[in-house]
């Protein structure tokens, strides 16, 4: 039995329906992914699901028992409460009542049983996800305010999950804590993502938006793409053969008067039944077709940075450090939020001036800088007109080509090319920004954050463009497969603001991580096995256990890690894919299992490191 049914579901606002008599049923403990364009109405089925929009017509139940829970995609700007007071609101009004309790406020009555059965709930929720309960939910990292909204959809263990872009705005850490946190759970879940990564590893199955229908493919992202490519060619073919059709009957209707006399009214009336079917089509927007200008060749060294730092009200936020960057470098900037990313950019265009040290620009530079939070774009303008400054033509490869052309090669309809910016999708947004930066000659790319909401296909030819382009890029983005795509070399920053030139892409940092851990751990299980005489002098207060598991989780995690490679080699080798006896889906399950318990080991490990420190710091 399904835990969430949908049935003959229509959603329409103006136009033509965004979902037509759509059909949907998922099953306990599946990971269900929707895809589908900007705009064909992903977010909207999700929220209609939750309860947040009405249908037009169908129905949503869940035939378990139970209902839905979103996490939201925008985090609030401010909440004045506890983690815990979040956490509890995740029961409703019942909440409200709740936390009136606690304060010695005026309350409506509570069974004293409900009472219990909520407050353990909380508890459990809260220690679940590592979470600080007294923690004032402003102060927060925005990993951890996405963590403390999780639970409050978690609270009420809801029959689905729905998750819209869990990982926009979240850095590396958290999200590979978001997802092992999911994969280690047994969570229903419905969630949209633009991030393939994340993708990858959670989707137990794809729904595809498409043409106002949902199309569901139980299998992996990689064999949908298979899959979808095979059915978009079938397609073609079936159209091509109507269309053809359609045009001989047509001829045949104006022959000349003495074929209409005699013609055959059944043939007739077959057309019009043709006719009818071609109106009825409904179409895709075009592939997003867009190129970079290069512009004249920059000098060798395009910038230089000696002992720059960055300081702002008595904090500083970037040690000194020096860079040398290089005509045709890729560099990718990675880093938790918070840690100064963009503030080094900002340095390095001289937007910003340093607190020391100097920043050299080459010869020849011109700059094409891509905005995080978007400034570029004035809000008071239309589409057509942020693109365009007043003007109808834009130069585009040293041809002058008129903005309404132009914007269509962005997505953008002509109607929405004379929108306001203001009903734009967060998508929309950035590919317009996109549209805005491809009209300026450039042979420097500066890009903050640039795949926050673009779709899958959007985001394939952004990173086609990047490897055409001829000139030097900087990137700052927490997409994992966009960054292994695109750059050749990253600048990494901690916390501490320290920043450490990595030569190659993301799997290669990620896994020198791991290993740079591992080889911390050994060394401290070593200096606990050299320092048992010391102990010895003392009243122990670390167990036994404890230590036994502390200098045990070396071994596992290179055990764990070992499997994981030969995981990765068996599912890169092309005939897994062709011995039936071989099921992909479990290799990748396993894949996920095995990650999911290496993270907890890596924190399982840091805690009891903490707890020994400290045990021993109060003996001594």
């Amino acid at each position: 039995m399904p835990v969430l049914s949908v049935t003959e579901l229509t959603i329409s606002f103006s136009g033509p329906p965004v979902i037509e008599n759509a059909n949907l049923h998922i099953d306990r403990g599946e990971r269900v992914c929707v895809l589908g364009r900007n705009g064909a109405g992903k977010s909207t089925l999700l929220k209609v699901i939750s309860g947040d929009y009405a249908p037009n017509t169908g129905s949503i139940t869940f035939p378990e028992g139970g209902g839905a829970a979103a996490l939201p995609q925008e985090i609030p700007n401010s909440i004045d409460s506890s983690v815990q007071e979040i956490i509890t609101l995740g029961f409703g009004a019942e909440g409200s009542e709740l936390l009136k309790l606690h304060a010695g406020q005026e309350h409506a009555p509570i069974d004293p049983e409900r009472q219990w059965k909520m407050e353990a709930a909380i508890e459990k929720t809260i220690k679940e996800l590592q979470l600080d309960p007294r923690a004032a939910f402003n102060a927060l990292s925005g990993g951890m305010k996405r963590r403390a909204l999780l639970g409050k959809a978690l609270v009420r263990e809801p029959s689905v999950l729905i998750l819209d872009e869990p990982t926009n705005h979240l850095d590396l850490e958290s999200i590979l804590w978001l997802e092992n946190y999911l994969l280690g759970s047994k969570l229903t879940l419905l969630f949209v993502t633009h991030d393939r990564a994340f993708l990858k590893k959670l989707a137990t199955r794809i729904v595809e938006v498409d043409l106002g229908k949902l199309n569901s493919f139980r299998c992996d992202y990689e064999t949908y793409l298979t899959r979808k490519e095979e059915m978009l060619e079938i397609e073609a073919r079936n159209q091509a053969a109507f269309e053809k059709k359609l045009s001989q009957e047509e001829a045949w209707l104006r022959k000349g008067i003495k074929a209409r006399r005699t013609r055959n009214e059944g043939r007739v009336k077959a057309l019009k039944k043709l006719r009818a079917e071609r109106q009825s089509w409904r179409t895709r927007d075009g592939n997003a077709s867009f190129s970079l200008q290069n512009s004249q060749t920059s000098g060798a060294k395009v910038i230089t940075a000696k002992q720059v730092s960055a300081s702002f009200d008595g904090r500083q936020v970037l040690r000194p450090f020096d860079a040398q960057i290089m005509r045709g470098d890729r560099i990718g900037v990675i880093g938790p939020n918070g840690s100064g990313k963009t503030t080094l950019l900002k340095l390095l265009l001289g937007k910003l001036p340093p607190t020391s040290g100097e920043v050299e620009h080459g010869t020849k530079l011109e700059i094409a800088y891509f905005d995080q939070m978007r400034a570029q774009l004035d809000d008071s303008k239309t589409v057509f007109d942020n693109v365009a400054d007043g003007n109808e033509t834009v130069t585009v490869g040293g041809k002058s080509k008129h903005v309404m052309s132009y914007l269509q090669d962005f997505l953008f309809t002509p109607e929405r090319a004379r929108a306001s910016l203001k009903i734009l999708s967060g998508g929309e947004r950035n590919r317009l920004l996109l549209a805005k930066l491809f009209t300026q000659p450039a042979n420097l790319l500066v890009l903050d954050e640039p795949t926050n909401d673009l779709d899958a296909e959007t985001l394939e030819l952004l990173e086609e463009l990047i490897a055409d382009f001829e000139g030097t890029l900087l990137l700052v983005s927490h997409d994992r497969d966009f960054l292994e795509n695109t750059v050749t070399s990253l600048l990494a920053i901690d916390r501490a603001g320290n920043i450490v030139d990595h030569p190659g892409g993301y799997e290669d940092w990620f896994a020198k991580r791991q290993r740079t851990q591992v080889e911390q751990a050994k060394q401290a299980s070593a200096a606990s096995t050299s320092s048992r005489s010391t102990w010895k002098e003392r009243k122990p207060k670390f167990s036994n256990r404890q230590r036994a598991e502390l200098e045990a989780l070396p071994q596992r995690i290179e055990q764990l890690d070992e499997e994981k490679e030969s995981l990765i080699a068996q599912l890169a080798d092309p005939a897994t894919y062709q011995d039936e006896s071989v099921s992909v889906a479990e290799l990748k399950e396993r894949l996920g299992a095995i990650e999911a318990e290496s993270e907890k080991c890596y924190q399982r490990w840091e805690e009891l490191e903490t707890l020994k420190e400290s045990l021993t710091d109060s003996e001594s």
